[in-house]
């Protein structure tokens, strides 16, 4: 049986992922076993995890492949800092040591740090590199459904590419177009990141859920600093941007164009300027990524599109796409970032250099997503003992049972099931839940259990066979990346004086039937649910479809604003402790907040650096 180690590492979302004989066994972030969001280092505890699930010591796996080429990325940074000297050489000052002393001999850095797993690892020549954007293609074909499709993947950088075209078809992949750095869309959206205030490389999407709130008045000044072709292609002016070059993403003259410097978030609030700017940049965004699927499917006539780069997780772009009919089918891979690289550099390994055959499964490889770690009952009972906590152990179907009737009386429960997911999104495997119907739900969420950001939305997880009936959607979205509006029955238009209403005031007003999970704009960030990919979370749902008619539940990320994801039962715990969550659902035990000991109580508004 042959076997392919992917890596990614040293930007950010470090994460290992294994291949048996071309099959996706096992792939998990670094952040989620270091507990340091988006943990850029490598990924040790990820590559011990992959290797003990495969059941591998790694002196047996064939090859390991990196999801880049550190010599092409070197070349890009030289070559920028030259064409824009002498304005760079602060930036290329700090740069340098690190690339000199470590990246440049990157064979040699991760052939030292692979030998800490097992000393009987001897050679260092079944270590491979990668194309970082034919890894994020490679990524989104290669487990898709489709036998033949157009692949666009767009992102901050990799080596030179920051958007790029291929064409796949059965076991081959070939990379056709690419617009190069520093012309990026990731960028782009990265700057209005952080003019906005938010942190770059993970306030993206805090970004995309301000959208809504705001008027896009801003559009025409942004097309001033980046130059659209009809096609989808773009320039962006670098005299408005510092991102080559600087420490900063933006300067003065972008300051000067939007007349404001950019928001210092412990001093300063969100306001209406702050919103209506989001909303002018994903307009651009949407209007960018929508020519280039049009332009793409013109040239090449193929039906399929598969997404894949950071840009990929802009659900609400994905659904405009969608909506506009240009393919016949889209599908989205799930770990869209740097961290799936690690799974496309593997997969491009067997397929392309290796030649192997391809089967398609007409659902998708990803398993659902889940893809982490997971614990048996006995693992979860040792455990919770051992933190001292005080749980009840139900058979299986009370536990459903239960934790449906804890959701239908508006209680806010912690759920941990089957293997943990791969990818930024909690998929109901390590989920916060709720119920959607409560017009309570969103901010109580948002304010006492995420410690996040009181205008951000949350998705309904719904029942497949029901989502027709309550979204303008009729196909899978089982990794949460796309957006569609709720149907028009289930809706509750707003009042003359409630549509007078700016900005954040329009948060608190009832919008639909599940008011929860209804964004200001009347959409949504759905995940479709099937018996076949995650029974217990679809018993679940369909148990509280018996007791309220609502085949819906509020589903978000099970940590607090700043944190990883959990990952195992002590952080679930731990997580659950430190926040105002009422239940807590590890496997068959029940963990009610009210009968633990206060001494366990954790102040988690503190422990992890916002984001």
């Amino acid at each position: 049986m042959s076997s392919i180690l992917g890596i990614s590492a040293f930007y950010h979302d470090s994460a290992a992922c294994i291949l048996k004989d071309g099959k996706i066994i096992a792939a998990a972030q670094e952040e989620r076993f270091t507990r340091k969001k988006h943990d850029p280092n490598y990924p040790y505890n990820a590559i011990e995890f992959v290797l003990k699930y495969a059941n591998l010591k790694l002196c047996e796996v064939d090859q390991i492949v990196f999801f880049e080429k550190p010599f092409l990325k070197f070349e890009r940074l030289l070559e920028t800092y030259v064409a824009f000297a002498p304005e760079g050489f602060i930036s290329f000052a700090k740069a340098m040591p690190v690339w000199i002393k470590e990246k440049l001999f990157q064979k040699n850095l991760l052939f030292n740090k692979l030998k800490q797993h097992d000393r009987n690892y001897k050679s260092d020549e079944n270590i491979f590199f990668s194309d970082h954007h034919l890894s994020h293609a490679a990524s989104a074909f290669f487990p898709s459904p489709f036998e033949e499709a157009l692949v666009l993947t767009a992102d901050g950088v990799g080596e030179w590419a920051t958007t790029t075209v291929a064409v796949g078809k059965n076991n081959d992949l070939e990379i056709k177009k690419e617009i190069h750095f520093p012309h990026s869309l990731g960028l782009l959206y990265s700057a209005f990141t952080y003019y906005i205030g938010f942190k770059v490389n993970s306030g993206e999407y805090k970004l995309m859920g301000l959208a809504p709130y705001g008027n896009p008045i801003y559009e025409d000044k942004i097309k001033q600093i980046v130059d659209l072709k009809e096609d989808g292609t773009f320039r962006l002016d670098q005299k408005y941007f510092n991102y080559a070059t600087g420490l900063t993403m933006t300067n003065k003259k972008f300051d000067n164009l939007f007349g404001q410097k950019p928001r210092n978030p412990q001093k300063e609030q969100i306001t209406q300027f702050h919103m209506d700017i989001a909303a002018s940049i994903q307009k651009v965004t949407e209007e960018i990524m929508i020519n280039l699927a049009k332009s793409i499917q013109k040239e090449y006539g193929i039906k399929n599109l598969c997404l894949a780069g950071g840009v990929a997780l802009n659900c609400v772009a994905n659904g405009k796409i969608l909506k506009e009919k240009i393919f016949d089918n889209i599908w989205i891979q799930p770990a869209a970032g740097d961290a799936g690289g690690s799974l496309g550099a593997a997969l491009a390994l067997w397929y392309i250099d290796q030649g192997n055959k391809r089967s398609v499964n007409p659902k998708d490889d990803m398993k659902g997503s889940y893809l982490g770690t997971e614990f048996s009952q006995d693992e979860i009972e040792k455990e919770l003992k051992t933190l001292g906590a005080t749980f009840e152990t139900l058979k299986y179907d009370q536990m459903i049972e239960k934790t449906a009737e804890f959701l239908s009386n508006e209680k806010a429960v912690g759920w941990f099931q089957g293997r943990m997911e791969f990818g930024p999104r909690a998929l109901g495997g390590r989920s916060i839940l709720g119920d959607p119907r409560s017009d309570k739900m969103q901010r109580n969420l948002n304010l006492k259990v995420k410690y996040r950001e009181s205008f951000r939305p949350f998705a309904p997880s719904i029942l497949r066979e029901d989502l027709s009936d309550w979204f303008n959607l009729d196909i899978d979205s089982p990794y949460m990346l796309l957006v569609s509006d709720v149907k028009i029955e289930k809706k509750i238009e707003m009042t003359e004086e409630q549509q007078k209403l700016f900005g954040i005031d329009k948060l608190n007003i009832k919008r639909s039937q599940i008011p929860a999970v209804t964004h200001v704009d009347y959409s949504a960030r759905i995940q479709t649910v099937t018996k076949d990919t995650n029974k217990c979370y679809y018993d679940l749902i369909s148990k509280f479809k018996e007791n309220t008619g609502c085949p819906v539940v509020v589903n978000t990320s099970f940590n607090v604003r700043g944190e990883p994801i959990v990952n195992t039962p002590s952080d679930a715990f731990n997580c659950f402790m430190g926040t105002e969550l009422d239940y807590l659902i590890i496997g068959n035990c029940v963990l009610d907040k009210l009968k633990q000991n206060l001494n366990f109580k954790k102040d988690y508004i503190k422990k992890f650096n916002l984001d």
